[in-house]
């Protein structure tokens, strides 16, 4: 199978390194893409479940920007409210009744939330969910799992990476994932101080297994946070609408205060939104914050119809299925080949690995050597699917897999 190089691609990164701090930065950069010269760095268009590189390469895409591309890339209908909505009004000095009516639409399907609030990136929520906590409580200490994440701001890193003081997590306080005992602990230990406890649906931190909440894990949790008046967090910006249209809290029957929204909401239009109970929203009225593109209307129209079309095509389904599909695939293609692939997480956000050598670096090479022959696969970071995914993909992803485990086998000889 023909394999792809990238002139363009390394051509424009040494542009790019010259006037851009790391000429690609934040996730996006190549330093975790390993082999780094297996990988395009800049794309020049997207349609459906594919994009093209600028050295004309094509890609089935299994990061999905990301997360944010949920129902394809330039799926129209999105577009097309988010164009007319554009030729009408987008960022004036007033928001237009999109925003209301995209509130109206999140309050009626998520099955907890009674109000909704936007803003543009994922940890602006999970900030402003902090804050609320503080303002309800009126306590300082945020519980955390360790590993997971929730943004870049500094109260979401620590101590030791670059930029970050010690006193950023004075009061976050991390515990071990599916740990109750742990959490308990924290609270004992800080009677009448813990606002808040945030934490992802289930853990998917990058470069190690995901893990799902033991049974019975997320009702010990709520009650405890309901029994101490601690405000109950989910971060649901890489899960949402994922598992469940209802929010991710319904896949595993628990009810949180205030949950977190991004990537799949706009199809890769920029909002997010954070939603909440009844019982927070006069602490949320009261918390100011707030952007220079918050009340962007476009965007709303674009999440308005992109939450419509998930519900209207059973989204969830679409790509819990092609997940499973996508899974036993590789599991076979793998298995064909002496190897055992491990996948973790929901099927529609899967996390991969090849347990044959725990250093991760053969896992690495495959999904490298995969990438160049035309499926993106990032070898740390949980994969995402979207509804563009068709069977014609999913064929040709395992006669992709195939070839490449062919070639790594050769590699090593």
């Amino acid at each position: 199978m023909k394999t792809y190089t990238y002139p363009k691609s390394q051509e424009l990164f040494q542009r790019a390194a010259k006037v851009i701090p790391c000429g690609i930065y934040g996730h996006l950069s190549p330093a975790p893409l390993i082999p780094a010269d297996a990988y395009p760095f800049y794309a020049s268009r997207a349609e459906g479940s594919k994009f093209w590189d600028v050295d004309g390469n094509e890609f089935i895409d299994y990061m999905c920007a990301y997360g944010p591309m949920v129902l394809g890339y330039n799926f129209k209908p999105v577009d097309d409210a988010a164009a007319k909505q554009y030729a009408e009004a987008n960022c004036v000095t007033s928001p237009g009744p999109v925003m209301v009516e995209l509130a109206e639409k999140l309050t009626d399907v998520v099955s907890m939330a009674d109000w909704a609030f936007f803003a543009k990136n994922g940890n602006d929520v999970t900030t402003y969910a902090t804050m609320i906590a503080r303002k309800a409580t009126g306590r300082k200490k945020m519980v955390l799992i360790k590993g997971g994440y929730h943004g870049v701001a500094p109260w979401t890193q620590t101590f030791g990476h670059h930029g970050i003081m010690e006193e950023d997590g004075q009061h976050t306080i991390r515990i071990p994932w599916n740990d109750f005992e742990a959490f308990k602990k924290v609270v004992d230990e800080n009677p009448g101080d813990v606002a808040g406890f945030m934490a992802t649906p289930y853990h998917h931190p990058t470069f190690v297994d995901n893990e799902m909440p033991l049974p019975g894990y997320w009702d010990k949790v709520q009650a405890l946070c309901n029994a101490k008046g601690i405000v109950l967090i989910v971060d649901d910006i890489r899960c949402g609408f994922r598992l469940d249209i209802r929010g991710s809290h319904e896949y595993f029957g628990f009810k949180p205060d205030l949950v977190c929204f991004c990537k799949a909401i706009g199809n890769g239009y920029p909002i997010s939104a954070l939603v909440g109970t009844e019982a927070l929203k006069n602490d949320a009225a009261k918390v100011f914050y707030t952007g220079s593109y918050w009340f962007s209307a476009a965007p709303m129209a674009a999440a308005l119809k992109t939450i419509n079309e998930m519900e209207a095509m059973d989204a969830v389904k679409m790509m819990t299925d092609f997940g499973e599909s996508l899974k036993t695939g590789l599991i076979e293609v793998a298995a064909n080949h002496g190897y055992d692939l491990k996948v973790t997480g929901h099927p529609a956000m899967p996390y991969l690995r090849i347990t044959d050598d725990p250093t991760l670096m053969l896992h690495q090479d495959w999904c490298a050597e995969c990438t160049k022959r035309g499926a993106f696969f990032s070898s740390h970071h949980n994969w995402f699917i979207s509804t563009a995914h068709t069977q014609e993909d999913l064929e040709r992803t395992l006669e992709i897999a195939d070839d490449a485990f062919e070639a790594i086998k050769k590699n090593k000889e």
